[in-house]
């Protein structure tokens, strides 16, 4: 694949002098973004580095205040996503657009405008698939189906609208190792092709391994465009950050993961509360004080499920026993289980983890100890609470623009470490943390994971849930797998390596457990 950084080249799309504003806040700041003809382009950036907003532009959702966009070299107006279609530009958002109840053709239909589920489409997908290595099975229903699978959808859609451009926002956050390296050589077949790929992605690794080309915005500026093959994941994330972004590793002054059994699980089964939920059947678990115990699984295995079990919010717990420090809290509502010092960091931020329209400050209610943030009359202690917010602030370096914000305002990464630093604020002696640094940034997600090591380091009980193998291995003492409600034994760590946990995330029935592979033993904190 070649590098595209020749002056002279007529680029297949070029953003020049990009300038967007709202209100005060400048989101891009005067910044190029020059895409070649036949490359896979990444566009990286800490979360609030103006990738969002550059790319919306890009495909017509907002218009740029200042600046220009050319396309094939002629200047051009993108005024909508219908716009950019036919100029050829196509996206598949980091949030998919299905309906669960309808099949694989019929959501492809949806997404073409005058197309039918029909055997004419059927034979179009079928081909696009046999040549972009897109398994799919076009009668089956989408709640079925896995994430990667569902992803194929999406890339299908664009792929029938023969796009030159296809825009991709962290396509591989949720999907396994083997589902992410069949999208590469998808990309690459795209390429082969003729078109060019525009990559968004936190994953430093899979940028270098994918991509000839790499646009790197801060603080809303562009301040590098390089070639990642020739960089090490270390300096992309120093360009990101602006600064070097240091390894994680437990305290050599940590408590040993040896301590007295915290949370306990007992043959649980779980009936699910949504309508394609997942039946939770026999989980057995233990997590000691000082541990962390990481389960991995891809999207739809149970996380939810378990997570909800864990916390009491919701879900019925048709037998078993839940026990946290010897009570048994089985039928206990989250906030009994938070008396007892427990605390939950869910998977959705907005809308669970915190109140989107209320300040920072306000949804620290949410956690917090009552006789801590209101009187006895239930009238709020703002000044506690602002002294709160201000140690969460400091500690877990969460930057906004203003003192105290809504919940809504911050970026993703800053709102995870908001939510982290109010649970770890509590010093619970049990936290549940379910996806931890999704879609966050490199210099978050060490700061996040380097907290739940520390949390651990002082004692606590840790249990990660996470779609993530390198979140994974660079937490977890030990580590189990969830995959269609079933969650195998947990096994150390150091004797398994990312390929027999991405087997067992995608295999069908109990995968057997692995030898000891002494040559993987410190992989757990190794980096």
């Amino acid at each position: 694949m070649k590098f595209s950084l020749n002056p002279n080249a007529v680029p297949l799309v070029s953003l020049d002098g990009i300038v967007k504003r709202f209100g005060r806040f400048v989101a891009n700041d005067n910044v190029t973004l020059k895409i070649g003809e036949g490359e896979i382009h990444a566009l990286l950036g800490e979360n609030g580095a103006g990738k969002s907003t550059l790319v919306k532009i890009l495909f017509g959702l907002l218009q740029p205040d200042e600046g220009t966009i050319h396309w094939q070299g002629k200047p051009v107006e993108i005024t909508s996503p219908d716009v950019a279609r036919r100029f050829g530009i196509a996206m598949v958002f980091q949030h998919f657009s299905l309906f669960d109840n309808m099949t694989v053709l019929e959501n492809i239909a949806l997404g073409l405008p005058g197309a039918k589920a029909n055997a004419a489409l059927a034979e179009q997908a079928q081909a696009l698939a046999a040549r972009y290595r897109l398994a799919l099975s076009l009668e089956a229903p989408v709640w079925s189906l896995s994430v990667g699978e569902r992803q194929r959808i999406e890339i299908m859609r664009c792929l029938l609208q023969k796009p030159k451009l296809l825009v991709l926002d962290e396509p591989t956050s949720v999907l396994t190792p083997h589902e992410a390296e069949s999208l590469f050589l998808t990309l690459e077949s795209l390429v082969e092709d003729g078109a060019s790929v525009l990559f968004i992605s936190h994953k430093l690794d899979e940028v270098r391994r994918l991509c000839s080309v790499a646009t790197i915005l801060r603080g809303g500026k562009r301040v590098a465009m390089s070639d990642p093959r020739t960089e090490s994941v270390r300096s992309l994330a120093a360009l990101m950050v602006g600064s070097e972004v240091h390894e994680v590793r437990r305290s050599p002054s940590s408590t040993a993961p040896n301590g007295g059994v915290c949370l306990q699980l007992d043959n649980v089964n779980v009936a699910p509360s949504a309508v394609h939920g997942i039946a939770l059947e026999g989980i057995n678990l233990t997590v000691k004080s000082g541990e962390i115990v990481a389960i991995a699984g891809i999207a739809g295995g149970g996380q939810k499920e378990l997570f909800a079990a864990l916390s009491g919010e919701e879900g019925s717990i048709t037998s078993g026993k839940i026990s946290f420090d010897g009570k048994d809290v089985t039928t206990s509502t989250l906030s009994q289980r938070r008396n007892l010092g427990a605390a939950f960091v869910p998977e959705e931020r907005l809308g669970q983890a915190t109140l989107p329209t209320a300040k920072l400050s306000d949804n620290l209610v949410l956690s917090l100890p009552r006789q801590e943030v209101a009187t006895s009359a239930g009238i709020l202690k703002g000044s506690s609470l602002k002294t709160a917010l201000a140690a969460i602030v400091k500690r877990f370096d969460v930057r906004a623009s203003a003192a105290d914000p809504e919940a809504r305002r911050l970026s993703g990464g800053n709102l995870q470490k908001y939510v982290l630093g109010r649970e770890i604020l509590r010093k619970p002696t049990l936290l549940v943390v379910n996806q931890p640094t999704w879609g966050v940034d490199a210099a978050a997600t060490q700061h996040i994971r380097q907290a739940l090591l520390d949390l651990a380091g002082e004692g606590a009980a840790v249990l990660v849930i996470s779609q993530d193998l390198d979140e994974v291995f660079a937490l977890a003492d030990t580590i189990a797998v969830i995959r269609n409600g079933r969650l195998t034994e947990a096994v150390t760590a150091g004797s398994l390596t990312r390929e027999d946990v991405g087997l067992m995330m995608t295999v069908a029935g109990d995968a057997p457990q692995p030898a000891p592979n002494l040559a993987h033993a410190n992989l757990a904190h190794a980096d």
